[in-house]
This record gives structure tokens, sequence and C-alpha cells, in this order.
């Protein structure tokens, strides 16, 4: 065999041995889905919705960019609950912003509860949150009657968040932090107030320019004077607004609304879905309105690592 030829053979040779070997190391691999696990919260469901917490058979890691909601919806071996459940999941696996409310969704309490309890007003106010909440009151009526009883000082305001720190809701900084890696910018718009929602922000990453609340307002002693009624979220329907207003300053495409209360839920539009959160507390006409309502954050946390790629590079 001359040298042409042996070198022709070794190459015919070489080249057979990579196809077996391609062959082999090409066959399908397990995909293992790592979930994060947080305390089940227990609710009270009508009869007619079932709990559904770790709901989710394992995802595949699809491209968000090719997978539809209902592509996303199918992966859950439990039923969904909402309005447009698989409209909701593609949002999330899209948006390039999430505006949560704070009170019931973000922390695990309602703010101006804790406030009122501090300064002895605890039942007279949670009367007029709840019927705030529920959407049974106009919003600007409530937030006025519920300052008045209390008339908070700013020093009266700090003493309560030192010795009665706000709880953060099981899952949510994880959820923050699955958003704010995947460049989803994460925004608060909340009827509460901004000098008690900021250090919630800080607990978890979110920018404080990105916190949409009420300002209360302190003469030079720091005694309550009133609130700023220029704020969008001191008035019903000042979450739509809030959210128009960073829609436009942004040119977001995609925006979520979540959260527990009636007045989230008119935030949809501008948002393209609204996610109902009862995890702390459930309230029927939330249930009833939500794109897709859920007790816990893990299911979109999962959705968020599994589907999600970055929408905001153009905009960072």
């Amino acid at each position: 065999m001359n040298f042409r030829a042996a070198r022709a053979l070794s190459a015919n040779r070489l080249s057979a041995a990579f196809v077996h070997r391609s062959a082999v190391t090409t066959r399908p691999l397990a995909v293992l889905s790592h979930t994060l696990r947080v305390p089940p919260t227990t609710v009270a469901f009508p009869t007619s919705v079932r709990s559904f917490s770790s709901s989710a058979t394992p995802l595949s890691m699809a491209s968000s960019s090719s997978t539809s909601g209902d592509d996303i919806l199918a992966s859950f071996s439990q039923p969904q609950h909402g309005q447009n459940v698989a409209l909701a999941m593609e949002s999330l696996a899209t948006a390039d912003a999430v505006c949560f409310d704070v009170d019931s969704t973000v922390i695990a309490e309602e703010g101006i509860d804790v406030l009122a309890e501090f300064l002895g007003q605890g039942q007279a106010v949670a009367a007029l949150t709840k019927q705030a909440m529920e959407g049974s009151q106009k919003f600007q009526d409530a937030l006025k009657d519920r300052l008045e009883l209390m008339k908070p000082s700013k020093q009266a305001i700090l003493s309560c968040l030192d010795q009665m720190p706000l709880k953060l809701s099981p899952g949510v900084a994880e959820l923050i932090q699955a958003l704010t890696d995947n460049g989803v910018h994460v925004y608060f718009v909340s009827g509460g107030f901004r000098i008690m929602i900021e250090p919630v922000a800080e607990q978890v990453g979110v920018p404080v320019d990105r916190i949409y609340a009420n300002t209360i307002l302190f003469d030079e002693h720091g005694t309550y004077t009133g609130f700023d009624p220029t704020e969008h979220t001191s008035a019903d329907m000042g979450k739509p607004a809030a959210l128009s207003a960073i829609k436009a300053a942004h040119g977001y495409d995609t925006m979520v609304m979540v959260g527990d209360g009636a007045t989230d839920a008119q935030a949809k539009p501008p948002a393209n879905a609204f996610i109902g959160f009862g995890g702390i507390v459930v309230r029927p006409a939330v249930q009833q309105a939500a794109d897709w309502f859920v007790t816990d954050f893990q299911d979109m946390t999962r959705i968020v690592h599994t589907y999600h790629h970055n929408n905001n590079s153009k905009l960072n």
C-alpha cells in the first residue's frame, strides 16, 4: 500500500470513529428541574377552587422565545386557576417589567394595620383597610380616613418599624432575585406608605426610584400634616395610572401586575396580565379577576428560571 492510500484509509477510519462517538454522546439526557421550595401557606378556598401548591411537573429547558403560554401551562400536572392562565404564564416568561403590590403580597401583612396596631387604632383601621382592598370604598377616601384616625408622626412610624419590622412573604425574595437575574425590572406599586416600603425594597434589592407609593407629609417637627395627593396611588385607579407612567417612561413591551387586592386587578390594562396572590389572604373579587391565581410564589419562580430570557438589554 503506498503512502497516499494509507493516509486515506487512516482518515476514513478516524471519520467513522468520530461518527460513532457522536452517535453515542448525543443520546437524550434526562433534565432535572431544581425547584425552590417555600413553606406552604394554608388558605381557605371556595369548594370550586382546589389547592395547587407544588403542582408543576419538571419543566423542559426550552427557550422562552419558542415556548408559548399553552406549552408552559401543559407542563403543570394539576389544574391552575384564573381567567387566562396561559396568557399570564407567557407574559411572566417574556416580561420586561413586573410590578408588585406590597401589603399582603411582598410582605405578609398590611403595613398600615401594623402601624395602626402600634398606635392603638388597630381594629378601626383594619376595617377600613378591608373595605379598600375589597373595592367597597374609594381608595382615596379609605386612605384619608385611616390617616386621620392615626395622625402618625414621623418618629412614631420609625419606632414602629424598629419594634415591629415588616415580614416578607415566603418565597418573594427568591422570585424577585430570579426576575432581577433575568434582566426584568421590578417595581413596587402600592397604596401603602413610602416611608414604610423603602426598607422592604432595600431588603430585596429594589431601587428606591422604582417605588410608586404614598408620601406622608410632616412639618418641621415631624408632626403629621397629611399626604401627597399627587402620588399616583393616592386615589382610586391609581395603579393603572402608575403603570401607564412607568410604561411611558421606559418603553416596556410586556408588564405584569402581581397583587392581592381589587386595586391591583385594576392595573390590567396597561399591564398585559394580572396575577392574583392569595398566599396571605384570599379575596373572592381578586380570584375572579385574576388571569392566574396563585397561593405561593414557587411556580412563578420556576417559570422565570426556566423560560425567561433577558428582554431588557435594549432598555438598560
